[in-house]
């Protein structure tokens, strides 16, 4: 998909200033954070649980090679082909050649976002193949297309009415007429439509939420079972995974598997969850005959050798996306790519450059609620803190921002100054409040529009914190 991460000033603002989106955000804020909450709640070991996985991905994403040259020497010797890519392009075009080995004409595709990331949907059309989104919400969001909003439910900034909208328009066979206000009749609608794709589809494509060094698996976590279905009745399965899914044994995995859905949807463990360990073989009912793993690296490799290597252990589970005020208010499509939220602020400067996306690490109050609630601990404030600070050596931000920081960095290294000047911004506002009808409160301010064209803001006190705290009797350092 093409990026408009460029442009996330512009996406933001109409993201505010869009009333059905605003609306289905609204209902967003109290879905995943307080299942998640009671989840956590009900296993005492929660956060032993986090510190164990988090070792884990550690030790891989630091014997990396290892562990990689371990499940492609396991997974060739169970009857996979596995497939090393360095980039995006190499990867679209494995993927080309194999569908055209095969035949394939139709594609069934399960919920991957490492597919967004190299476009393999838009570049499957332009070759004569169709691909088929077989989760709902991506079947969705790709009837209208649109890229997806959320990395586990990417659908949901739209509503009810926009979905069955969306069915009426491309579900051709069905009356112009019929009833779609129940999401029971949607859902059995599109069951019914799916599911003649899935029996005609030669090939599918999914994702992996792991890798197993140990045994060659690969681990897919679902909740509809379109990717159990997808993997398991065409002919030819392709798994698309980034070189930092892989973790060295099975009771590794289960132990991630334990604080991923719990973080994600505060489930205790998703629905379906499936490991693959090579085609099918003789005495099985069902499964694919051909299976092809493609390892792609699309610059982690890079990461790996950078301050954000951390990054490297996110697990996909959309948690500190669910719980990021910024997100909550603009959504997904504002921040132009694959990824969005908090780790899309980290990532998408490291995939595709600070300078496409120079603006997304600024996308951040840094009130610390993602790290608090990522199961792998990921500093992710730290890491937008570093991406600022790149920006700013590389005078890439604004120019408005960096004079503001640098006369802020000029009062501060100067305390008697920094002290005459804030007394003096303070105490001025301060007094301007209090004159004021509206309970002391500014609905527009010089310099501060960004604040105020959506919500007032209070004035201040008319006193700073250090002259309030000399005043109680604290000591001035």
């Amino acid at each position: 998909m093409d990026s408009t991460a460029h442009s996330f000033v512009d996406n933001a603002h109409r993201a505010l200033h869009d009333a059905k989106l605003q609306h289905s955000l609204g209902r967003f804020k109290e879905g995943f954070p307080v299942k998640r909450r009671a989840a956590v709640d009900r296993m005492p070991e929660f956060d032993a649980l986090r510190e164990a996985a988090r070792e884990i991905k550690d030790h891989a994403i630091a014997n990396l090679d290892l562990y990689l040259e371990r499940f492609t020497e396991r997974a060739e010797a169970n009857g996979t082909r596995v497939h090393w890519c360095t980039d995006a392009e190499a990867a679209r075009q494995r993927v080309l050649e194999i569908c055209r080995d095969s035949g394939a004409r139709t594609v069934a595709k399960g919920k991957s976002m490492i597919g967004e990331e190299i476009g393999i949907n838009e570049f499957l059309e332009a070759e004569g193949i169709r691909p088929v989104e077989t989760d709902l919400g991506e079947y969705i969001i790709q009837l209208r297309h649109e890229p997806p909003s959320h990395i586990i439910a990417p659908a949901v900034h739209l509503s009810k009415d926009q979905v069955a909208d969306a069915f009426r328009s491309h579900h051709r066979d069905y009356p112009e007429t019929r009833p779609l206000e129940e999401p029971e009749v949607m859902l059995a609608e599109a069951r019914a439509v799916l599911r003649q794709e899935f029996l005609a589809a030669e090939l599918g494509i999914t994702g992996a939420n792991m890798l197993v060094a140990e045994t060659g698996s690969v681990v897919l976590v679902t909740n509809e079972g379109n990717g159990d279905l997808t993997q398991t009745l065409p002919r030819v399965q392709i798994v698309i995974a980034s070189l930092e899914k892989v973790v060295p044994t099975l009771e590794d995995a289960t132990t991630i598997l334990r604080v991923l859905a719990r973080s994600a949807t505060g489930q205790d463990l998703s629905v379906y969850t499936t490991f693959t360990t090579g085609p099918r073989r003789g005495g099985d009912l069902d499964g694919p005959s051909e299976v092809h793993v493609l390892l792609l690296d699309n610059g982690r490799t890079e990461m790996l050798g950078n301050e954000f290597r951390e990054m490297l252990r996110c697990i996909r589970c959309g948690a500190c996306i669910n719980h990021c005020p910024i997100y909550a208010a603009i959504g997904g499509h504002a921040y132009g790519w694959v990824y969005s939220g908090p780790m899309g602020a980290v990532l998408i400067p490291n995939l595709i450059g600070i300078e496409e996306a120079g603006n997304l690490p600024n996308a951040s109050t840094l009130c610390g609620r993602c790290e608090e609630v990522c199961p792998m601990q990921i500093p992710l404030p730290r890491m937008l803190r570093q991406l600022r600070d790149r920006q700013y050596r590389a005078r890439n931000s604004p120019a408005a921002v960096r004079y503001g920081l640098s006369g802020w960095a000029f009062l501060a290294r100067r305390p008697a100054l920094y002290r005459l000047a804030m007394s003096l911004g303070v105490g001025g506002l301060g007094r301007i409040g209090r004159l004021k009808r509206n309970g002391g409160r500014f609905r527009r301010l010089p310099f501060a529009d960004g604040w105020t064209g959506t919500r007032d803001l209070p004035a201040p006190a008319g006193k700073t914190f250090q002259q309030m705290w000399s005043e109680r009797g604290g000591r001035r350092q």
